[in-house]
């Protein structure tokens, strides 16, 4: 964070100062959890359910903590007194955006695949400037403004995802750092359960090329009807991208190699050239091409374009991380999270990388669907068992819909099994994988990432496959 006096910080928050100098600054990082603080921060005291952050207030101060800011006084301690600490933090990100005129603010959002198009954003805009962006998916009203504190005098690109749960969300997160690129990826139906309809999805994922200034741009998949249709909601430019014929960025003569590794011809204004991508699945294309577009805008060259592109690699975990183990099987790690879009997504790329081997799918839970869940959850199914998948194994009674889906479909020379619990799927998985299979491990958050941990343990038993990709990146 740029360096602030506690008067200051307590003027952005409209905080009052307790036993605290005014004169005293900040000059190290603002954290809600007191064993990373170090001298010179800020600590947020957070009134939580299980644990309250006042208690640990002396001990941010004695590990170097400046002040405490929260919700009461605590004696003997620094405190700048809130009466909302989340609403603080995102005044004084707002502050802190304020006052770095070079900064660029990239904004995106999606119903799927936010976290990895971020990353791939965050490891282009890096070749041109310093670039700060979140961790994994921490896209809400915490982790939007504890990013954004994180930019200082020398930060060029501020990479934000927004993560939505009802209308007027991505508009409070662009408040706390107003974008001057926004991109959006899809409007599919996850969270459909909070919105009501994929119309109100629409409306709230739009709300981000609202926020944009006239001299700002808008990324817009030009693929998606709904995403596309956005460009009369803003005031700014807009460029498009994707594979239809009028988009502004594009790909044409796509093609997967045997890990479903695309390549394609990266078609701009500026002209063309050939990019061969190391992450795998389909939709990846269109995932650098947003990252294609934000680049461009951001001055890269073509040619160095196309070579940062091919560069990509996984940055956030379990999210289609391709790994082999010694005994020749194939695993696709995308156990973070899912959604119907996402999970067909997944399917496709099972099918490209299992062509000619045997493919077995772990499919679990996917939530917040709302009256939508029994039908989500049954076409996923039915997919599964139109794209030849040949064992599926369902993980928990309330995926069941994707067993009974995959079942009614009755030309599938497969098999679908529905299982307790992620244990019994490991049991049998151990049991029944031979060299060659390929695997992919999906479901909500709702622990299917110990399917993904077991399978890491290779057929000799000493230790963990190895990464299709460079440890540490995103899909």
């Amino acid at each position: 964070m740029i360096t602030l006096s506690l008067a200051e910080v307590a003027s952005a928050v409209d905080g009052r100062l307790v036993a605290a100098d005014p004169a005293a600054q900040v000059t190290g990082s603002v954290e809600f959890d007191s064993r990373k603080v170090t001298p010179g921060g800020l600590f947020v005291a957070f009134d939580g359910e299980k644990v309250d952050g006042h208690d640990f207030a002396a001990a941010a101060v004695a590990s170097g903590a400046v002040a405490v800011l929260g919700t009461r006084e605590v004696s003997g301690v620094p405190m700048i007194v809130v009466a909302d600490p989340l609403a603080a933090m995102g005044r004084l990100a707002r502050a802190v955006v304020d006052r770095l005129p070079g900064l660029t603010v990239i904004g995106l959002t999606g119903s799927s695949g936010k976290t990895t198009t971020k990353d791939l954003i965050a490891q282009v805009a890096a070749r041109l400037g310093e670039t700060v962006a979140p961790p994994g998916s921490f896209n809400n009203e915490l982790g939007h403004p504890y990013t954004a504190l994180q930019a200082g005098p020398t930060t060029r690109y501020l990479v934000m995802e927004k993560g939505a749960r009802g209308i007027g969300h991505v508009r409070y997160l662009c408040e706390v750092a107003p974008p001057r690129i926004s991109v959006v990826l899809n409007v599919g139906v996850s969270h459909i359960g909070e919105f009501g309809s994929q119309e109100n999805i629409a409306l709230a994922k739009g709300e981000l090329v609202e926020a944009l200034p006239a001299d700002g741009l808008a990324v817009l998949n030009a693929d998606d009807p709904l995403v596309d249709a956005m460009a009369a909601r803003t005031a700014a430019r807009v460029i498009r991208y994707g594979e239809s014929a009028h988009a502004d960025v594009r790909a044409v003569d796509v093609t997967l190699d045997e890990r479903g590794r695309p390549a394609y011809t990266l078609v701009t204004p500026e002209g063309s050239a050939p990019v061969r991508l190391g992450l795998t699945g389909r939709h990846q294309v269109w995932n650098s091409l947003a990252a294609a577009a934000v680049a461009r805008e951001l001055g890269m060259p073509l040619a160095e374009l196309a070579i940062a592109l091919g560069a990509l690699g996984l940055v956030s975990t379990r999210r289609m991380d391709v790994f082999e183990r010694t005994d020749g099987v194939t695993v696709i790690d995308d156990s973070y999270n899912a959604n119907p879009a996402s999970m067909a997504v997944a399917l496709r790329a099972l099918g490209g990388i299992g062509t000619g081997r045997r493919t077995v799918a772990v499919l679990g839970y996917m939530a917040e669907l709302g009256e939508f869940e029994a039908e989500g959850h049954a076409e996923t199914g039915r997919l599964a068992a139109e794209l030849g998948v040949d064992r599926l194994l369902v993980v928990g009674e309330a995926a069941a819909p994707i067993h009974h889906g995959a079942t009614s479909v009755g030309d599938w020379g497969g098999e679908s099994v529905l299982l307790t619990d992620q244990a019994a799927a490991v049991e049998v998985l151990r049991s029944e994988l031979r060299p060659g299979d390929v695997v992919l491990v999906k479901g909500s958050r709702y622990r299917t990432w110990e399917v993904a941990d077991a399978l890491r343990v290779d057929a000799a038993g000493d230790g963990t496959g190895t990464s299709a990709s460079a440890e540490g990146g995103a899909a």
